[in-house]
């Protein structure tokens, strides 16, 4: 376990295997709802317009508002928690995620929906922000990148088998279905919680001020700026991936599902596989996956009009989340005494990533370079961030060399 991690009073020491497996497992139930509750509303937005009488670009904003609830909550939440043990943290964040979704379900105008995913959203990044640092807290110092792993295994099933499930089921039956169901899971994931998650006790110095201290570190910053800009790539193309298969690359709609699906095993083997390398080398993890990233998207932007090339490159641009737990991982390491708040921020930061990789994405269509040029814009941010990426290792290794004489 590691020195200076808030510890849960079953650590690695002494918990055993099964007692390890169930709370790990309740923490990624919890990354199971919220992955499928934020991308499941995506394949329904239709539906949801035509229950409110609006357009889809009207309905939409549910989606920016879920979103905006992410990139502000996530510090916000993580400020204003800093004196709560972590345990007690997770089961609020986990009740207001619930009762959000049990109230999307409820509402009757797109208003009161948008204000509703937004309130809903608040609790997204302050919850994996946590709980990656209590499944950090658990295991051995060499395990812990793989334990953060397992935790958004939870978001990355959410994206293989939650979101297609509940997408048809929205479909079949209506999109409040949807919403309650995942309702449902945050209410096993709070039960999973109260049952086999140790009490603890906050960090005795943990204040607003530590939390915030992170913010004046400049490996924080430039995490943080690695995460909204270096992976940002993959949501410029996979926001556009069900146009380019079937306008550019001539693909029948219903070979879209077996993209989708392609995309999300590539998420989960990205995950495990980063996960365990990212134990070996953090840094060179980091590093190689945005090489890959630079790869694979200008593989997609000269190869997407053939159709095999295009499943191929949108599963291994699904691996490309073999990054995401290493990151975390990089910031709960920089951070210090500001843990909670540099971990949290982290899905800020990736929600940043999506709006903006999404944009520029659209931005370059909308221009008339057609759809593979998302490729293309996904590769300069890698490069962006390989840039950031850089910077940060050579003040590293500056500060190593200035601390050794």
């Amino acid at each position: 376990m590691r020195a200076d991690a808030p510890a849960l009073p079953g650590d690695a020491l002494t918990l055993s295997g099964m007692k390890l497996f169930l709370i790990i497992l309740a923490l990624a139930c919890g990354g199971l709802g919220i992955g499928t509750g934020e991308f499941a509303i995506m394949g329904l937005l239709p539906n949801v317009a035509a229950s409110f009488g609006v357009s889809i670009p009207h309905a939409g904003w549910v989606i920016t508002a879920y979103a905006a609830g992410v990139v502000i909550g996530a510090p916000l939440i993580a400020v204003a928690g800093a004196k709560l043990s972590r345990r007690r943290l997770l089961l609020l964040l986990m009740i207001a995620f619930t009762l959000g979704n049990f109230a999307s379900a409820a509402v009757r105008n797109i208003d009161q929906l948008l204000i509703i995913r937004f309130l809903t959203g608040l609790p997204h990044g302050a919850y994996f922000g946590v709980a990656a640092l209590v499944a950090a807290s658990l295991v051995p110092l060499e395990k812990r990148t793989q334990a953060v792993g397992y935790v958004m295994l939870g978001l990355t099933v959410a994206t293989l088998l939650g979101t297609p499930i509940m997408a048809i089921l929205g479909e079949a039956l209506n999109w409040r279905v949807m919403f309650f169901a995942v309702g449902l899971i945050g209410a096993l994931t709070l039960t999973l919680l109260w049952l086999h998650l140790p009490q603890d006790k906050p960090t005795v110095k943990a204040s607003v001020m530590l939390e915030l201290s992170a913010f004046m570190r400049p490996q924080v910053l430039l995490t943080l700026l690695l995460a909204a800009t270096g992976f940002g790539g993959m949501f410029s193309i996979f926001s556009y991936i069900a146009a380019t298969a079937t306008d550019y690359a001539g693909l029948s709609v219903a070979m879209v599902p077996v993209i989708m699906v392609l995309f999300g095993l590539g998420m989960n083997a990205g995950n495990l596989i980063g996960s365990r390398l990212a134990d070996k080398s953090l840094m060179g993890t980091i590093g190689g996956m945005l090489v890959f990233n630079i790869l694979v998207m200008t593989g997609f932007g000269l190869t997407a009009h053939l159709p095999w090339a295009l499943c191929l490159t949108i599963f291994l641009l699904g691996c490309t989340f073999a990054a995401g737990p290493a990151v975390q991982t990089r910031l709960m390491d920089v951070a210090r005494d500001g843990q909670t708040l540099a971990a949290a921020s982290m899905h800020s930061a990736f929600n940043i990533a999506n709006g903006l990789g999404a944009w520029l994405g659209g931005w370059v269509i909308a221009a008339g370079f057609g759809y593979p040029a998302t490729g293309y814009v996904g590769a300069a941010m890698s490069v962006f961030g390989l840039g950031v990426f850089g910077v940060s290792l050579w003040l590293e290794r500056r500060a190593a060399h200035a601390a050794s004489q």
